[in-house]
C-alpha cells in the first residue's frame, strides 16, 4: 500500500514544476521519494491515528479487517498508477476502512464523515480560488516579479517556521513542535495579551529570509530565480504530502502496533516511510507524466501558483489529522491557475472523466471493503 501510495499520491506535488520543464521527470521522483519518506516519519502521526481509530465506532480493527482494507486501497492505487489516471488515496483507503469497518459490525462515525466530507468539498475551491489570486497576482503588470515572486516565498516561509515535526524537542505530554514553537519554549517569555511574541518573531525571521533569498535569486535573473521558488515549493509539498499520505498505509495496522504489539507508533511510520520511498522511485515517472504532460502545459507561474495552495492546504490537513488526496489539490490548482490566464489549460474531457473516477471511487471502495472482509471472515472463520 504504501509502495501504491510512493508512485500514486506522491507524485502531483512535482507534476507543475515538470509541466514548466522546472526539472526532468526522473530526479522529480527521485526527490519526492526522500523528502516523502522525511515527511512520512516526521509529520504522519495525525492522519495515521485518524485513519486507524477514528472512522468506526464500537470496534477496534482487527489484523484481518486491515489486510481487507488495505489490500482493497492498494487494488485501487494500482489501478491508477498503471492506467495513468491519478485515483485519489484518501478516497480508496478511508472507503475501504469504513467498508470493513461497518462489515467488522463498528458503527459510523457519522462525525469523523461530516469534518472529512466538508474539508474535501472545500479543497477545490479553495485550491482554485488561491491558485487563481497567485496567479493573478504574479501576472500584474504593477508588481515587479523581482517583488512579487519574494513576496510569496515569505509567505511559504513564514509558514514552514510553524510546521509541526515529530524530530523537534516538544515540551512534556506534546508529540510535536515548530521551529518557532521550539525558540519560543527556551526563550520562554510571557505572552502579552495571549500572543506569543516570540513565535510571532521567529515567523517573521523565517519569512524574511525566504524573502531575501528569493529576492536575489530573481533579480539576478527572473527566470531562474521563479524556477527555484518552484522547485522549493515542490520540494515542501512533496515533504508534506508524505506526512498525510503516509497514514492511509500505516492507519489500519495502527491498533495492531501499539495495542496489540505494544511497537512505537515511529517504527510502524519508517515501514510505511521505507514503501513510500520505493513507490516514488520505481512507478513515479509514469504518473508525474500523466499529470504534468496530459493534464496542462504549464509556465513557471501558473505551476507556482498551483503548488501555494496545495502546500498550505497539505499542512492544515495535517494539523486537523485529515486524509486528503493530492491529485485533488494540485489539479484544482492547476485549474484555478490557467483561468487567470484565460483558460483552464486543461481538456474538459480529462477533468470530467477524473472527477467521476473520484467519486466512483469513493463509493466502490466501501462496498468492495466490505465485500472483502466478508468474504475473509466467512473462508477464514476469524474477525
Amino acid at each position: 500500500m504504501a509502495w501504491a501510495l510512493g508512485a500514486n499520491s506522491n507524485s502531483p506535488p512535482f507534476a507543475p514544476a515538470i509541466g514548466a520543464n522546472a526539472i526532468s521527470t526522473m530526479r522529480a521522483a527521485f526527490v519526492i521519494g526522500i523528502l516523502a519518506a522525511l515527511g512520512a516519519v516526521t509529520q504522519g502521526g495525525a492522519i495515521s491515528e485518524t485513519v486507524g481509530a477514528d472512522l468506526i465506532n464500537g470496534v477496534s480493527i482487527t489484523p484481518l479487517a486491515a489486510t481487507a482494507g488495505l489490500l482493497t486501497a492498494a487494488a485501487f492505487m494500482g489501478f491508477g498508477v498503471y492506467s495513468g489516471y491519478p485515483v485519489p488515496a484518501a478516497f480508496a483507503t478511508t472507503g475501504a476502512m469504513v467498508g470493513v469497518g461497518l462489515s467488522l459490525g463498528g458503527d459510523p462515525a457519522m462525525d469523523t464523515y461530516r469534518r472529512l466530507g466538508t474539508f474535501w468539498i472545500l479543497v477545490p475551491p479553495v485550491s482554485g480560488g488561491l491558485a487563481y489570486g497567485t496567479a493573478t497576482l504574479l501576472r500584474r503588470d504593477d508588481i515587479p516579479e523581482t517583488v512579487g515572486v519574494p513576496v510569496l516565498a515569505a509567505v511559504v516561509a513564514g509558514i514552514v517556521a510553524n510546521i509541526q515535526l515529530g524530530i523537534i524537542p516538544a515540551p512534556p505530554g506534546v508529540a510535536q513542535n515548530s521551529a518557532a514553537g521550539f525558540v519560543s519554549m527556551l526563550v520562554d517569555l510571557p505572552a502579552v495579551v495571549g500572543i506569543d511574541l516570540v513565535r510571532i518573531v521567529v515567523t517573521l525571521a523565517f519569512a524574511l529570509g525566504g524573502f531575501v533569498a528569493i529576492r536575489r535569486r530573481t533579480q539576478a535573473s527572473v527566470d531562474k530565480g521563479i524556477r527555484t521558488f518552484l522547485v522549493v515549493l515542490g520540494a515542501i509539498v512533496a515533504f508534506s504530502s508524505g506526512g498525510s499520505q503516509v497514514g492511509l498505509a500505516t492507519g489500519p495496522l495502527q491498533n495492531l502496533f501499539v495495542e496489540e504489539l505494544q511497537l512505537d507508533v515511529l517504527l510502524l511510520l519508517s515501514i510505511g516511510a521505507l514503501g513510500i520511498l520505493a513507490g516514488a522511485w520505481m512507478g513515479a515517472p509514469r504518473l508525474l507524466q500523466a499529470t504534468s504532460r496530459e493534464y496542462a502545459q504549464l509556465g513557471v507561474r501558473r505551476s507556482i501558483a498551483a503548488l501555494v495552495p496545495g502546500f498550505i492546504i497539505a499542512q492544515a490537513a495535517i494539523a486537523l489529522g485529515i486524509p486528503i488526496s493530492f491529485n485533488n489539490i494540485i489539479i484544482s490548482g492547476v485549474i484555478g491557475g490557467g483561468l487567470a490566464a484565460g483558460s483552464a489549460g486543461v481538456s474538459r474531457r480529462k477533468i470530467g472523466i477524473t472527477v467521476t473516477f473520484w467519486l466512483l471511487t469513493l463509493a466502490t471502495s466501501v462496498l468492495i471493503g466490505y465485500s472483502v472482509y466478508a468474504a475473509f471472515s466467512t473462508v477464514l472463520g476469524v474477525r
